[in-house]
Parts: C-alpha cells; structure tokens; sequence
C-alpha cells in the first residue's frame, strides 16, 4: 500500500524517504531558485531528486512543464511527473494530475481524481465538479450538490465560480439553494475533518519542498457533448461558444426576469458576516420574501474577515431608503450605504 507523502517531510529531513539528506537540500535549493526566477537552475536541482523517487521534486517538475518554465512546456511531461508524486500520495501532484487528465477530454480517469480533491476542499476541483452536476455532463445531473460545490469553490476566492454561481441563481428554485447552501456547510466540515486526517491541517503549499500549484486553463473537448442546461462550463471551452446552449428542459420554477437595474452610488446593507456563506444564504432568503429585491445586484464586499451583504445601486438615498423599508417589513435589518 502507498504511504501518504506528508507535506511537512521536506521540513523534517527528506532522508526518511530516499534514504540521504542531501536530497531535500537540493529539492530546497530548487525551490528558493525558482522564486528568485532562476528556472533552468531549479530544474537542475530538481532532476536527480525526482528520478531517485522525491515527490516534491516530481511535483515541481510536473510545475515547471505545465508553464513551461525553464522547460518547453510539455503536457505530456507534466502529466508523467504529476503522476509519480501522485502515486506516492503527494496531494497537490493529485489535484494537478486530475485536473489535467480533465483537460485531456479523459473525464472517467478524471474523476476520481476530481472527486477526492474537492472532498478535501481543492476550489477548481469543486469547480469542475459543480457545473458537471449543474449540466449533467459526465457527472449526473444534481443541481442541489451543484450549487453546494460552486459556493464552496467561491468561499474559497476562485472568481470563475463566483460568476457560475450568479448564473445558476437564475435557474436553481430557491428551496434548492437554500438546501444547497446547507450542503456547503457540511461540506466545509468534512474538508476540515479530511484535511486534518490528510496532512495534520496543513495545506499541501505549506511545504518547502514544493512550488505552488498551478492554475489551469480551460480545456476544450474534441466534441463538445450538447449542454442540456442553459449555462456553459467554464472549464469545458477555451473560449465561449458563439451562441449559448439551449435547454433540453425548462427549470423546474421559471426564475422572474431579471430587471434593468439603474447606476447610482447607493446601496443597501442588508447583513455583515464572518462566513461569506451565510451572506449568500440570506441574500437567497431574502430574494424570495422581498419582491422588491428582484433584478438587483447583490454584492458581497470584503472587509477584514467580515463579508458585508449589499445590494443596489441606487441613485439617490431616497431610492435606497425605499428599499430598506421594503427590506425591514419582511423582519431583517437593513442599512443605506454610499460607495
């Protein structure tokens, strides 16, 4: 059975793992080369660690092909390298390595890949796996889980998934949502309790042996499979498709059209949390009690560790001073705001 690689090994002394310590010296020595953008010596320092079997060395140079660092860029490279240290147990060589093999059109290799990233809480896992089950493409359709998976990803900071969320607002009734919100919530939990069990709490980057992972770009299939929902996989195409899907299937409650909302530099504060979830919640709850809120744009400002929820704009106070009576009659708070 293959040990689990654990990140802090590159802290500790890599000669438990390939048996002499000049070895994480030289995974290291990679390392800080690299940030300085000294490519060319961090491969160097690299290339006999990962033929000896280091993980974090692999890892990087799984990295280093990916952007075509110091190397030509070279997928097939990257995908052998991200592999070894995957089948060794290095985390973050596996959420590469899925994503990749994704980006390749090969989805049931993918998956499982994809499958145990999210669950430990990796965002553009999450990613790919909520507008799969948003548009029953490759994964069953489940617009519940699909909606939990993209509001994990967003919590998480990935803007792709912020703008996926917005889309399926338009589609998902609102008792889904605020399931699915729910969902998120024990999401959260269970990546906690997985992570603490994976890597002592740790996040795989946390290791000095290894380079931060890379960010990939969209894929694009050789045929794209009809989309039977109304929204386009931002991961599935290099570039959007000239003409949006049709749906196979109207949603189970047709959403109220969207309204022309006006500029103006007034808004209404309608909550401010430590748990960004918990903002997007009441703002779903809020949607379906207060009519007026329709076609608004809700915004989710950062502030420290708090999320305040607004929504506008409005051109004039009055405007706004409207909406919160509006807002206050349905039992919540509710403040004006100028940008």
């Amino acid at each position: 059975m293959t040990k689990a690689h654990h990140p802090i090994a590159s802290l500790l002394g890599m000669a438990l793992l390939l048996g002499s310590a000049p070895a994480l010296a030289d995974v290291k020595a990679g390392v800080d080369a690299w940030g300085r953008g000294d490519y060319q010596t961090a491969i160097s320092e690299w290339r006999g660690p990962a033929d000896k079997g280091d993980a974090d060395a692999q890892f990087n140079l799984g990295q280093a092909y990916k952007l075509g660092r110091g190397v030509p860029q070279d997928l097939v490279q990257a995908e052998k390298w991200y592999k070894k240290a995957a089948d060794q147990g290095h985390l973050q060589a596996s959420d590469n390595y899925g994503l990749v093999l994704f980006q390749s059109n090969r989805r049931a290799e993918a998956l499982p890949y994809l499958q145990a990233s999210a669950q430990r809480g990796e965002p553009r896992a999450q990613y790919v796996l909520g507008t799969g089950h948003f548009n029953g493409d490759f994964v069953e359709k489940d617009w519940v889980k699909a909606y939990a998976l993209m509001t994990r990803a967003s919590a998480q900071q990935l803007p792709q998934a912020t703008t996926n969320l917005a889309q399926m607002d338009r589609f998902i009734p609102i008792e889904d949502r605020r399931r699915a919100i729910e969902l998120a919530g024990q999401m959260e939990q269970e990546e906690k309790r997985i992570r603490t069990a994976q890597i002592g709490g740790l996040r795989p980057s946390q290791s000095t042996g290894a380079v931060q992972t890379a960010q990939l770009p969209p894929s694009r299939p050789a045929t794209p499979d009809p989309a039977p929902a109304p929204i386009t996989p931002g991961v599935t195409y290099a570039d959007p498709p000239k003409t949006a899907p049709v749906a196979t299937a109207a949603p189970a409650t047709t959403p109220a059209p969207v309204k022309a909302v006006a500029s103006g530099d007034w808004r209404v504060q309608l909550g401010a949390f430590s748990d960004e979830a918990k903002a997007k919640s009441l703002w779903n709850s809020l949607e379906g009690r207060v009519s007026a809120l329709s076609g608004l744009q809700p915004y989710l400002v950062k502030a420290g560790g708090i999320t305040r929820l607004q929504a506008g704009p409005f051109a004039t106070q009055t405007q706004a001073e409207s909406m919160c009576k509006s807002v206050k009659a349905s039992g919540n708070d509710c403040i004006t705001k100028k940008r």
